[in-house]
């Protein structure tokens, strides 16, 4: 197989290799993916990246050296990814792609490992559940959202990964003690005020 040194495009014999966890490559080359920073085995058994966001190495060295870190589940390296650095390549994840549909299950899927363990592993590392992590980072920017935009509510919503209006206002009351257009409003009266004693 003409694989050079990588990281290289994907060659169809690879990406079949891939779709088929085929353990007659393991060793041949290891694949990355670029979303998630994981590399694996060919025979991973997690489910198979996007061909796009996916690329192959000749070693797990070059691999390790482009910022690739070994999978948990088939690891790569031989060795295990150590649980501080595999949380944070899913909080890197979340942080970056909060807006979509994420449940422990997808990002399980993608950190390569079981949603029990990593609601466990994630808990003890960062003192939040998953869950309480996406909601978090959701509210945090709709907070952004709301005191520097004339976005609607349901907008804002939407554009957090909340799209159910209801839900998004009682669980931004819930972790803020306001509602969302009261917060804005808070916001806009504390800064007009602040414009005044500035005067």
């Amino acid at each position: 197989m003409a694989l050079r040194t990588g990281p290289e495009a994907m060659t169809d014999e690879a990406w079949q290799a891939i779709r088929n966890n085929d353990p007659a490559y393991d060793g041949k080359f290891w694949y990355a993916v670029r979303t998630t920073r994981i590399f694996c085995r060919p025979s991973c058994k997690s489910r198979p990246p996007k061909l796009e966001n996916s690329c192959v190495f000749r070693t797990v060295e070059q691999a390790m050296e482009a910022g690739f870190r070994p999978c948990k589940r088939c690891k790569p390296t031989g060795l295990r990814l150590p649980d501080e650095e595999w949380i944070g390549l899913i909080t890197d994840y979340i942080d970056k792609h909060y807006m979509e549909a994420l449940t422990l299950g997808v990002l399980a899927e993608i950190g390569h490992g079981s949603p029990y363990h990593l609601h466990r592993v994630f808990h003890k590392i960062t003192g939040k559940t998953p869950v309480d992590y996406i909601q978090q980072k959701r509210i945090e920017q709709a907070k952004e959202r709301l005191t520097g935009s004339d976005q609607s509510i349901a907008e804002i919503g939407q554009s957090v990964g909340l799209a159910n209006t209801p839900y998004f206002i009682t669980l931004f009351k819930k972790k803020t003690g306001h509602t969302p257009a009261g917060y804005r409003q808070l916001h806009n009266r504390m800064t007009g005020e602040e414009h005044i004693d500035g005067n």
